[in-house]
């Protein structure tokens, strides 16, 4: 409001005896004639929705928070805490992939094994019977897999790599 009645009033008045008497500074007025600093574009509530729903929409709906800001400044827009508040007012979430492998193969023409032990989990002497699984974790390496082979009578740890 002030930069508007300054603009009106430049040819009458002195800019720098303009800019003290409202308290305005004169870059801040100079960056009201350019349209505003470009860093500093303030978005309203539906504004902002919008921009919201278009960046989620742009990463396919797999980006959080954190990204979304980082975003938003890249765009030329500042981001606050008031992102993550309009996110969940409007039901805006992050898509997690699922970071689970699937490494059975149940349909391969290879022969299958015999069924030796026939249900029979009471063995009553050590090693006759030992059971075998793998399993893979992830980590911040990447994933990690597990085998171990038990023995069935004291749940002994007979190996793993």
């Amino acid at each position: 409001m002030k930069s508007a009645w300054i603009d009106a009033q430049r040819q009458a008045f002195d800019l720098a005896a303009m800019c003290a008497v409202l308290a305005v500074s004169i870059s801040g007025d100079r960056a009201w004639k350019r349209g505003g600093h470009p860093e500093r574009r303030w978005l309203t509530a539906p504004q902002m929705s919008v921009l919201i729903q278009s960046i989620h929409t742009a990463f396919q709906g797999a980006d959080g928070s954190p990204r979304r800001v980082r975003e938003r400044r890249a765009r030329g827009f500042p981001a606050s805490k008031a992102l993550e508040r309009l996110m969940r007012e409007h039901g805006i979430r992050a898509r997690h992939q699922r970071r689970d492998k699937v490494t059975t193969d149940s349909k391969h023409p290879l022969p299958v094994a015999d069924n030796r032990l026939k249900r029979d989990f009471a063995p009553v002497a050590p090693n006759p019977v030992w059971t075998a699984d793998i399993t893979d974790l992830w980590t911040d390496e990447g994933w990690l897999y597990l085998a171990m082979v038990l023995d069935r009578v004291n749940r002994e740890v007979v190996g793993w790599s």
